[in-house]
């Protein structure tokens, strides 16, 4: 098997670096808990696993020519988007009410998010950094363009894209964890009650606005 490694190398670093709905979802969870936020890096790369199989198979060529597979695949990654803006907004006003509850106490800061157990908070975690990538088709075009450009026609082209997909699944997951890492360092003062507020709102209105894009690129 020969596949040009190195050009790959660079292109998935350049995807990872730019920020995407994925980079939002992990990183959000971070700032709620590292455990979660971990959770939703893996949930990621599992996503993308779902990708790469399907370019395997050739089940993202049906996708990608079919307008009405695309489209709804687009569209169900909108409605999704808008669902995790809304809560992170609705979060943000419920926590400015309960400081006003607390307000002649003298604890300056309130814990991010609902107190969760710690099997619920992985799941959650999990689940939305899963749907989130599972539910993306720019991932899946991904697969499907960029990945072929990176194997040798003489070799099996499915065993060249399962071979460079799991490669760019082992890549997310240190780089996940390091954003992990970073976001674990901010907590102290993303969890200062007007800065906490300011998060979860513009957190919350980039994912809608992210989800207005892609609705507006789909009925064009």
């Amino acid at each position: 098997m020969s596949v040009d490694l190195m050009g790959f190398l660079g292109v998935v670093l350049v995807a990872y670096v730019v920020p995407g709905p994925d980079f939002l979802v992990v990183f959000r969870s971070a700032i709620e808990h590292p455990a979660k936020g971990r959770a939703a890096g893996l949930g990621a790369q599992a996503g993308l696993c779902v990708h790469m199989l399907a370019a395997a198979i050739g089940l993202a060529v049906i996708a990608a020519r079919s307008p009405v597979v695309y489209d709804t695949v687009k569209l169900l990654g909108a409605f999704y988007l808008i669902y995790l803006g809304v809560r992170a907004v609705l979060a943000a006003r419920r926590a400015a009410r309960e400081r006003v509850a607390v307000r002649e106490t003298k604890d300056d800061s309130l814990p991010l998010g609902e107190p969760q157990s710690a099997g619920a908070r992985w799941r959650s975690g999990f689940a939305q950094g899963f749907l989130t990538n599972v539910l993306n088709p720019k991932a899946a075009l991904f697969f499907l363009s960029i990945l072929p450009q990176f194997v040798n026609d003489a070799g099996s082209m499915t065993g060249q894209i399962f071979f460079l997909g799991i490669l760019d699944v082992l890549i997310g997951i240190p780089y996940w964890f390091a954003v992990v890492a970073v976001a674990s360092r901010l907590r102290a003062l993303l969890a200062r009650p007007k800065i906490q507020h300011r998060w979860e709102l513009a957190t919350g209105w980039l994912f809608i606005a992210i989800a207005i894009g892609i609705g507006v690129a789909t009925a064009a």
